[in-house]
């Protein structure tokens, strides 16, 4: 009797779930837009349902047609791109260090990155900043 009323409240929990699906192929890179998706019937483990969430952000991997968008196949859009000269920070108590930095990889805001110092050529990892600077956080 318990497994029957398990299974009727796990198969009626997802008759009425919704997630969003591309309205066309979305390659790698691009900023999804409202046009770019639409909301389904369609009950998919770790799918999005609030377009909110989604546009303005940059598709991750391509996106297909008709098919669901994952959490994770999303992110922030990329500010800074591998291999670009970003402002290299280190900040402590007082004391501020400024320096150039290349980018060993694409990250959008927020992102940790590693930066390979230009005067040194140490590699240390950094937070992407809003300004585009790299802040390497102690």
């Amino acid at each position: 009797m318990i497994r029957a009323l398990v299974f009727f409240c796990l198969v009626g929990s997802s008759a009425g779930a919704e997630t969003l699906v591309a309205t066309r192929t979305i390659p790698a890179r691009s900023i999804i837009g409202p046009d770019d998706v639409l909301l389904r019937e369609v009950n998919v483990v770790g799918g999005v349902s609030d377009p909110s969430l989604i546009i303005g952000q940059e598709a991750r991997v391509a996106l297909y047609a008709g098919r669901p968008i994952r959490a994770g196949d999303i992110s922030a859009p990329a500010i800074v791109e591998r291999n670009q000269i970003v402002p290299l920070v280190y900040q402590n108590g007082g004391v501020t260090i400024s320096t150039d930095g290349r980018a060993l990889e694409r990250a959008g805001v927020g992102d940790w990155i590693r930066v390979m110092n230009l005067s040194s050529r140490a590699s240390v990892t950094a937070q992407i900043q809003q300004s585009g600077a790299a802040h390497v956080i102690n």
